[in-house]
């Protein structure tokens, strides 16, 4: 993949941000991108050296009032992690991140219902609303952090503002090779610690904040230690709702029951976890992790977002599998070169005329795409909102519905507007993308009828993804255009995702490789960057105000009405065409484990591992 900025921490539980705004340029169709009750007495799972290799039975059988106590589930992964540290250099696996939800704890968390941001370990998530951030007369932002009194680290001991202190002190170590980035702005001499409470002020405000201090550290445990080179292997004290027992290398790791866990179930008063162990195995060949679930010798799976694959699973079904499919955070759209490069590409280009734009999108029928490509599995985009907050999307692109006669009209008018006798000389579209990726190349082979019964002619110039995400991208050179972003929830991604947009931001410096409304630029070293300025009027200094705002401000029922405006307006223009977002798969065996919720989002799907229970105990 194309990373636009440094890389930050994709771990939810990571001290950095979640939002990573990339562009998805894989080769292959798949991504490769609660107060304490009385305690319950359980027996513990029997310690082992080994990992689980036949069958994911239960290891015990107390079964007291409600949901059931004790057993253990079993996850595989085709990953296995580098570190058990978040914190650390390779901290930023997935995977890492997938087995910390288990035994980290931080500010906020994921809901995989609504896939928005919820507190953990503080009362409420800091906002200008409830008073928790205040924009100051000079230009700073100030934080305030509330910690829940009930929640405490696995040996007991309560979690405090000191230990928030104390994250920030040893991410910003000059020793430790830890990304600093928003930390940097946070006044050192702004900090304030009590039992409590945690006080912050930034240099400047921003709606990035929202994402910090998304994993804490226990003080009284690791200070004086080496924090990096002494946790690798065996995790730090936690307060989530495990520990970690053991990491046998190529093959699992283990957490085990937090018996101080400070959650409790809100439907039963139950303290959680109910599980008394989780074992993540783990096995490479996606083959073989495939038939080990099928098997039953593993009880869950995030399987590759092939078609075949998910099919494949879902005749699992009727004997007891749920196999849960979601529109996951990469999504797919279409998108036109505003530059004078597109030019080179097409000559006959119409792409700076809103006519030929609106036929465009009611030439592309969305349906027919994901039924040929997802094979129906997940509904057609609305807006590049969905990928994002789905609950802020304004479904922006609906008005534009597959309605070949109408793109037609849209055409006449172009021509007629134009001079041009289209009878004789239809306009023209030169689609490109990526030639090695069978999603995009079937996508390619729909669009010709599409496009024919529309009235516009059509060419595909597919090019492999090394050439197609390198000097096509930059230097903006195609016409109509087709690949990835990758969303993620909160109001830092859906922001962010603005910047590609921008018109004040053209490569190289900027990210509009569309170079909507961009102005000139010249005496780049690369000449291919060098170029008039991009399609402009007022929607696009429009938009530029709108981009400006929404990251001058941390009022989010501000930054909302931003969002709306700026939708409305990529919509109107059509300056892309958001298509379908990629599948996300879990699978889980129903019959015998409940609880679980695929979460498609970087917290993934132990987000709620403490709820997980097991139907087969007794």
């Amino acid at each position: 993949m194309k990373h636009l900025w440094r890389r930050r921490n994709l771990t939810w539980l990571g001290l950095l941000l979640a939002f990573a705004l990339v562009i998805a340029a894989c080769g292959d169709d798949a991504a490769t991108t609660t107060t304490t009750g009385a305690a319950t007495t359980t027996t513990a799972a029997p310690t082992t050296t080994a990992g689980p290799t036949t069958t994911a039975a239960p290891t015990t059988t107390t079964l007291p009032p409600g949901k059931p106590y004790g057993g253990q589930a079993i996850y595989a992964s085709d990953q296995e992690p580098p570190t058990l540290n978040s914190f650390a250099p390779g901290g930023d696996n997935f995977i890492v991140a997938i087995i910390g939800q288990t035994w980290t704890c931080g500010t906020q968390e994921i809901d995989g219902f609504t896939l928005e941001l919820t507190p953990e370990l503080v009362t409420e998530l800091p906002s200008v609303a409830n008073g928790g951030i205040m924009v100051n007369a000079d230009g700073t932002e100030t934080i305030k952090y509330t910690i829940r009194d009930e929640a405490v680290w696995a040996d007991g001991t309560p979690v405090t503002g000191f230990d928030y202190e104390f994250t920030y002190q040893t991410i910003m170590n000059p020793d430790y090779p830890i990304f600093k980035q928003i930390y940097e702005d946070i006044l050192p001499e702004s900090v304030v610690a009590t039992e409590k409470t945690f006080e912050i002020t930034l240099a400047q405000p921003t709606v990035q904040a929202e994402l910090i201090f998304g994993s804490i550290l226990p003080k009284h445990a690791i200070e004086g230690t080496n924090f990096i080179a002494d946790y690798n292997d065996t995790g730090y004290l936690g307060c989530g709702p495990f520990k970690v027992e053991q990491w046998q290398k190529g093959e699992f790791v283990k957490v085990v029951r937090n018996d101080n866990y400070w959650k409790t179930d809100p439907e039963t008063g139950q303290q959680l976890p109910y599980l008394d162990a989780i074992v993540f195995r783990f096995i490479p060949e996606t083959a073989s992790m495939i038939n080990a679930f099928k098997a039953r010798e593993v009880d869950m799976i995030n399987p590759p977002p092939a078609v075949e694959t998910i099919e494949d699973l879902q005749t699992l079904e009727p004997q007891g599998a749920s196999v849960e499919v979601l529109s996951g955070p990469i999504w797919e759209h279409l998108n036109f070169q505003f530059g004078v490069n597109a030019q080179g590409r097409n000559p006959g280009s119409y792409n700076h005329h809103l006519n030929y734009r609106k036929a465009i999108a009611h030439a592309i029928d969305k349906e027919q795409i994901v039924d040929e490509i997802l094979k129906g599995q997940v509904e057609p985009m609305s807006s590049y909102i969905d990928a994002f907050a789905p609950t802020l999307s304004g479904a922006a692109w609906d008005q534009y519905d597959y309605n070949p006669a109408k793109a037609a009209e849209y055409i006449a008018a172009l021509c007629a507007e134009d001079g041009v006798d289209c009878a004789a000389v239809p306009p023209k579209a030169v689609f490109s993308t990526t030639s090695n990726n069978a999603a995009r190349v079937l996508l390619s082979e729909l669009f010709i009828d599409m496009f024919a019964a529309a009235g516009i002619g059509y060419e595909p110039q597919l090019e492999d993804s090394s050439l197609f995400f390198g000097d096509t991208l930059a230097f903006g050179l195609w016409d109509l255009g087709e690949w990835a972003w990758v969303g993620t929830p909160g109001f830092a991604g859906l922001v962010g995702i603005h910047d590609v947009f921008d018109p004040e931001a053209p490569p190289p410096d900027g990210q509009n490789s569309y170079r909507w409304g961009t102005d000139e630029v010249t005496g780049q070293d690369a000449a291919g960057y060098n170029q008039p300025a991009g399609l402009q009027d007022e929607h696009s200094a429009r938009f530029a105000e709108l981009r400006d705002l929404m990251n001058a401000t941390v009022d989010t029922d501000a930054i909302i009405g931003y969002l709306g405006e700026a939708e409305a307006i990529l919509a109107d223009q059509v300056i892309m065409i958001p298509l379908y977002q990629r599948l996300d798969p879990g699978a889980v065996w129903a019959d015998t484990i409940a609880g679980y919720k695929h979460n498609p989002s970087q917290a993934g799907d132990t987000w709620n591992c403490e709820f997980w229970y097991r139907l087969d105990l007794g």
